[in-house]
């Protein structure tokens, strides 16, 4: 079914077992360490469920994506990663040559999640001033040089505003049993830079969720250029909308006494210069944005926290509202994080799939 819609979770760091969030882990730096047998077992699951890729983080707080990828990559046989990285933290011969060691250890399974920046703090901490509109000139000539290392002939010559190379050569091929020559490009980013270098460069324009109405609205140039659309959010499946509804909500009041993820979430956004965390977080004036769409978590928890809400139908239904839409892929979060992948694999992926095939 070549326009079924396609699923990836976003994999567990190290400490997240339980139902912990981004802005909890951060303070503690509880997800610093891999943890890789679970994490390769949770992959394991993914691969029975349907789930086609898991991402893995790039952050301060968080292990390599690259070397995660690879280290849980030799543990299992299909699961394939979306691994986030950014430009300008390394020359991008020297990652087109990392990643296409990774593809021949674990024979291409994997796509990139292009991400132009963070907030500016932790930039800052890597070493990159750049404002929000010079990361992303900066990321399209990186992913460019990429490309041509990738899908060009011969050495690599490119000479830009920020990155020069001459006779650039990579030995190590990109392996895949699939035939592919590079790895898909999902550029992350809900602003016009974002868009355009989708376009220029990427395979999927990643965004953070809002209504199937508003997405439909901005994605015509991207699918006229051929592209994708992808979504990143969560989602609380369960029997009825009832027991979604609480198991959200029950989500959102635990926090610990000595935190208040919703400070440290407002403290965020504000020294932010990322349109789709803001704008995610200015959703959140309404609670329900859709009979399904919720905003409860996003304040406390993050953008990825929008979160689709409702029995297994509902979810479905929602799902191929957003497939009407224009969307084509989603990387969602749940928690309890395994239990939550489980039920959508087991639950709401088979009604999706029975309605795509009454479709076709």
């Amino acid at each position: 079914m070549t326009d079924a819609l396609r699923f990836h979770w976003r994999l567990p760091q190290g400490g997240e077992r339980a139902g912990a969030s981004r802005a909890l882990l951060a303070s503690r730096a509880e997800s610093a360490l891999p943890d890789v047998e679970y994490q390769a077992s949770f992959c394991r699951t993914a691969e029975d469920l349907g789930i086609e890729s898991l991402l893995t983080d790039f952050g301060w707080s968080k292990p390599d994506s690259i070397l995660l990828s690879a280290a849980i990559g030799l543990r299992c046989t299909r699961a394939k990663f979306i691994i986030a990285y950014r430009s300008g933290l390394i020359c991008p011969t020297t990652f087109v040559q990392q990643l296409n060691t990774l593809s021949a250890l674990i024979d291409g399974r994997f796509s990139l999640n292009v991400v132009a920046g963070h907030s500016p703090d932790e930039q800052r901490s890597y070493g990159d001033f750049l404002p929000h509109d010079e990361r992303y000139a900066r990321t399209e000539e990186f992913l460019a040089i990429c490309n041509a290392f990738w899908h060009g002939e011969g050495p690599v010559n490119y000479e830009g505003r920020f990155y020069r190379l001459e006779n650039g050569k990579v030995a190590t091929p990109f392996v895949s049993s699939d035939g592919a020559k590079g790895p898909e490009l999902y550029v992350a980013g809900n602003s016009d830079p974002a868009m355009r270098m989708t376009i220029a460069q990427g395979s999927c324009w990643m965004m953070m969720a809002d209504t199937p109405a508003k997405i439909s609205a901005k994605t015509d140039a991207v699918l006229a250029a051929g592209k994708t659309i992808g979504l990143r959010m969560s989602v609380f499946a369960r029997a009825t909308r009832e027991e979604a509804i609480a198991a959200a909500r029950a989500f959102a009041s635990e926090r610990p006494a000595d935190f208040d993820s919703k400070a440290a979430e407002s403290r965020f956004v504000a020294k932010g210069d990322t349109v789709g965390m803001r704008k995610t977080f200015e959703l959140a004036e309404s609670e329900w944005l859709t009979p399904w769409l919720w905003t409860g978590l996003v304040r406390a928890h993050g953008a990825p926290t929008l979160a689709i809400v409702g029995s297994y139908d509902d979810v479905a239904e929602a799902l191929l509202e957003y497939k009407a839409a224009g969307v084509r892929q989603f990387i969602f979060s749940g928690w309890p994080k395994l239990d939550e992948m489980v039920r959508f694999g087991s639950e709401v992926i088979p009604r999706v799939r029975e309605a795509e095939a009454a479709a076709a």
